[in-house]
């Protein structure tokens, strides 16, 4: 359907269309008296003011003309920068989507109203904040209704928190591998014995896995049980608030990692760190971007550098998941407008789901105003063998303008991956870079900034 975003295509209530820059969302007729039940409260707006839920104004259906003519209402949403998908966040990012949710609904049932759903998908993030962009998944809530939203929210944020809470596996794998998210049965085979004998397990997991199996076994019987099942709406909020504590409990269990601690193992003096701050300073104040990458961004030293030298937003990625964490607590703790990332950059995202449209990949999502890429060159060079003016085509491919750090042999970081392995890349030179960029772009700033020879390179595309 023209203009329609592919992963709005689930649900009758309405759609997501991405017309000329705007973003619409329709409500259809299976959820008007909803969404105007919903409005009456003025629920939304309270939460829109909190930045709990995004920003959304009535416009004239007009304006979608032929594309929606079933659209009963039309309302507008602010541009998300950048759309993230839950199998990219961190533990911490993740647990805070799944706080918001139960908040929300928390506070939803307070008014009235229900939520429908609790997919992961339906939050976004302004740098470490996240908020709500599906209006649709509030309703009119029914007396003594169920959760229906109780299995999405285990499978897509509570279980994969428990993954890793538990057995310091990260969720990220299995969640891009499982739009749908964890099962319940699939969550206890990995669990060890020991947590899973507590009452609140048993009632969040135990009893799914076993639901799961009866459903398979005798899905009308069971079907018509849970029909004339009742939950009190006191039980409802006790079940929200008991799960709300449950969640702001966890905590990944896992070592410190081997990046994690790279600010204060790296080879640089101070006065090298320092310099490198002021090109990335200076690069980023002649650059203005509104949104950043930081590819490698480990803790987010530099994306601190390079918002506090004027870009609008810094989106980071990093593979090493106690730099990811402590980006992220980092990033809540100051209150920076950066959002640290799991992004495997020799396996980057891809479009997948539906159609391989639902979810995009990184590149099919958006494209940054500026990138940097530090202390990462020699990883996929001569740790991964990209070929160098491969790593240079596919760096430069990303934004328009950015930084390049080009680590030499001779430094001992590089040095170390050579260390147990035969030199294989003899164009993996100064020279070759520098022409291989060169080729590519203008080189609008080069500067040596160690005694090994690590040089920082600012460039433009033509």
């Amino acid at each position: 359907m023209p203009g329609r975003v592919a992963s709005s295509f689930r649900d009758p209530s309405g759609h997501v269309y991405d017309i000329g820059g705007r973003v619409f969302r329709t409500v259809r007729a299976p959820g008007r008296d909803d969404f105007e039940f919903v409005r009456s409260t003025g629920f939304l707006e309270g939460k829109v003011r909190s930045g709990q839920v995004l920003e959304a104004h009535l416009v004239p259906n007009e304006l979608l003309g032929d594309v929606a003519p079933d659209a009963c209402y039309v309302l507008e949403h602010p541009r998300l920068e950048f759309v993230s998908h839950p199998y990219e966040w961190s533990f911490w990012g993740l647990r805070a989507a799944a706080l918001l949710t139960l908040e929300l609904h928390r506070d939803a049932l307070r008014h009235g109203i229900s939520m429908s759903d609790a997919s992961a998908y339906n939050v976004q993030f302004d740098g470490p904040n996240p908020v709500l962009i599906d209006y649709l998944s509030f309703r009119r809530y029914q007396d003594g209704e169920l959760w229906a939203g109780h299995r999405q929210f285990c499978e897509q944020l509570l279980y994969p928190l428990l993954l890793t809470a538990y057995t310091g596996v990260p969720f990220n794998a299995m969640l891009r591998s499982h739009l749908s998210g964890i099962g319940a049965s699939d969550l206890l085979a990995l669990l060890p014995v020991l947590h899973r004998l507590s009452p609140r397990f048993l009632l969040h997991v135990g009893l799914p896995a076993r639901l799961s199996r009866t459903r398979s076994r005798s899905t009308a019987t069971t079907a018509e049980q849970l029909s004339h099942t009742k939950l009190p709406k006191t039980a409802l909020l006790r079940i929200l608030e008991a799960m709300h504590s449950w969640v702001g409990a966890l905590r990944p269990h896992r070592r410190r990692t081997a990046w994690q601690t790279y600010a204060d193992l790296n080879s640089y003096s101070e006065g090298e760190r320092g310099e490198k701050a002021r090109f990335v300073a200076e690069f980023v104040a002649a650059s203005r971007p509104r949104t950043l990458w930081d590819l490698g961004c480990n803790t987010g030293d530099y994306s601190k550098v390079a918002l506090e030298a004027g870009a609008g937003r810094v989106i980071g990625f990093e593979t090493d998941q106690g730099a990811l964490d402590a980006a992220f607590l980092r990033a809540e703790r100051e209150k920076l407008r950066f959002l640290p990332l799991y992004q495997e950059l020799l396996n980057p995202s891809p479009d997948q789901g539906w159609r391989q449209e639902e979810r995009k990949g990184l590149q099919s999502r958006a494209q940054a105003d500026a990138v940097l890429m530090l202390a990462l060159i020699h990883h996929l060079a001569i740790a991964n063998n990209v070929p160098l003016a491969e790593v240079v085509d596919w760096a430069t491919s990303l934004a328009p303008a950015g930084v390049i750090e080009f680590v030499p042999k001779e430094d001992p970081m590089a040095a170390a991956l050579l260390a147990l392995r035969p030199d294989i890349f003899p164009d993996y030179t100064r020279e070759a870079f520098l022409a291989a960029l060169g080729e590519r772009a203008d080189l609008t700033s080069v500067r040596e900034i160690t005694g090994t020879g690590r040089l920082l390179v600012a460039y433009r595309r033509p």
